[in-house]
């Protein structure tokens, strides 16, 4: 199976993450075999947790990023899955129109979730429109 991990030449590189043992200085052990040969290394699990958290939100940040550059909707015409234009990565997470307003739930990167109210024909820069309805 691919890792989907590549080296600077383009050739997979296989990895392997394994739990170390238990005891004062428990670590985690990260294998990577790329064809110049074997990486090894170990990391605290915080740091391993760490490490895995960043990458989440780079993957995000990778999968957020639009080749068509911002776009900017009405509050009320916003969908689930849409992403706002910003420092940080905001997500709709749902969308209720009531009359005038439209109360957005917004999710952050780290799980946050908060709500905020606009008027219906606010202007909201997107860094990535979600295709069609939903």
């Amino acid at each position: 199976m691919r890792s989907g991990i590549m080296d600077a030449d383009g050739h997979d590189v296989p990895v392997a993450v394994a739990p170390g043992e238990a005891g004062p200085d428990p670590r985690v052990s990260v294998t990577l075999t790329p064809p110049a040969g074997e990486l090894r290394w170990s990391c605290t699990p915080a740091a391993a947790r760490e490490l895995a958290a960043a990458l989440v939100r780079a993957a995000e940040e990778t999968e957020n990023a639009s080749d068509e550059g911002p776009v900017t909707v009405p509050a009320g015409e916003l969908r689930r899955g849409d992403v706002r234009d910003g420092d940080r990565s905001m997500t709709v997470d749902g969308v209720r129109t009531d009359g005038s307003t439209a109360h957005v739930t917004w999710r952050s990167g780290p799980g946050r979730t908060w709500n905020q109210s606009y008027d219906v024909n606010t202007a909201i820069t997107l860094r990535r429109r979600v295709p069609g309805d939903r």
